[in-house]
């Protein structure tokens, strides 16, 4: 399961992209598929038919996760 993420990297604009893994503890890099401005606008810094970039986890200061469309979906319980 793939996983929509907002990277925040130092020194550059929030990327947006999905990961395959969430990093753990002991990763050292995150490798991020379709990397993208939260805008959705490439980014200057990387080719045009750029898919895939691993990135050195000590340059990333937060990463946030997003909920997936079918989590979304769901019904919870909520009292009106």
């Amino acid at each position: 399961m793939a996983y929509s993420v907002i990277l925040h990297i130092s020194g550059e604009p929030s990327i947006l992209g999905e990961v395959e893994d969430l990093p753990k503890p002991s990763d050292n890099l995150i490798v991020v598929s379709n990397p993208r401005l939260r805008d959705g606008k490439d980014i200057h810094y990387l080719e045009h038919n750029v898919v895939k970039v691993i990135w050195p986890i000590d340059r990333i200061t937060l990463i946030e996760i997003l909920e997936s469309e079918d989590e979304e979906n769901l019904i919870g319980f909520v009292r009106e």
